[in-house]
């Protein structure tokens, strides 16, 4: 299924009519069942655009505390809009803080969550502290991660998530109309090609920082986040919380940083 669509439009201005077709980014239902010591639970439906389908379910289970580590996935079986993950014993799977009473939304990541308690202090996560990061080199990586968005130069309407180097060279990108999708699918591809952590490279988010992808940046152990729009006050707290550098607001020649303004240098 591809990522992108094309629809019938009519344009329209205050003296014309015109028909015309617009390609726009394609939504659609990923059910993801998990079956652990013999029995199948549903953890979820994202609505996420498809392709890179394994690297997001991985992503997902990582960012959700299910799996830390690829070889806790023992299969995985997709079939149209329906995923079956078989996960081992050694995994860190609880129905009762990971089956979901709702459907997860392309805006939110946490829908469906009965409590969020054990979401807002992660457990044995370590930030990097040695890299220091110029402002020009955050500046320059927000330029690269517009430029290398090829869903959205067609359609306008995906968000996207890339790990640059501690120079700023793109690594990674994925892309998504969910934003937190676009996070568990580059986080699933790094845990895919055996990257358990990033060391000193950070990450990039095309939208604002919100909690639930400061939270999965956390967990994958991103020293510093770099977000195009603005940051929750929620987002705020827990990277003050963890240790993470949080940057936003980045414009051609300054940004605005919520945490940890040691890591960044102007120079």
């Amino acid at each position: 299924m591809d990522s992108v669509g094309d629809v019938d439009i009519q344009r329209i201005s205050f003296d014309s009519k015109t028909y015309d077709t617009d390609s726009v980014a394609v939504e659609s239902p990923l059910s993801i069942n998990v079956e652990f010591r013999g029995d199948s639970y549903s953890v979820g439906i994202l609505m996420r655009t498809p392709g890179d389908d394994e690297e997001l379910v991985i992503g997902f289970l990582f960012g959700e505390g299910i799996i830390t580590e690829k070889k806790h996935v023992t299969e995985i079986l997709i079939d149209d809009n329906c995923c079956k993950v078989k996960i081992s014993h050694e995994s860190f799977f609880d129905p009762l803080e990971h089956v979901r009473k709702t459907s997860v939304s392309s805006a939110c990541g946490i829908c469906g969550r009965d409590s969020i308690n054990n979401l807002l202090r992660l457990q044995n996560v370590g930030m990097k502290n040695g890299h220091i990061y110029s402002l020009k080199t955050i500046i320059d990586s927000v330029n690269t991660l517009r430029s290398s968005q090829n869903i959205f130069s067609v359609t306008g309407g995906s968000h996207a998530a890339a790990m640059m180097s501690p120079r700023g060279t793109l690594r990674i990108i994925s892309e998504d109309v969910g934003r937190h999708n676009a996070v568990d699918k580059l986080v699933g591809k790094c845990i895919s090609n055996g990257m358990h952590d990033p060391g000193e490279n950070f990450l990039v988010v095309s939208g604002r920082a919100s909690f639930e992808l400061v939270m999965k940046s956390i967990r994958f152990g991103f020293p510093l986040m770099v977000a195009v729009g603005a940051p929750s006050s929620l987002a705020i707290d827990m990277a003050i919380e963890h240790g993470m550098t949080l940057v936003g607001f980045v414009k051609e020649e300054n940004a605005s940083v919520y945490s940890f303004p040691g890591r960044i240098s102007i120079s």
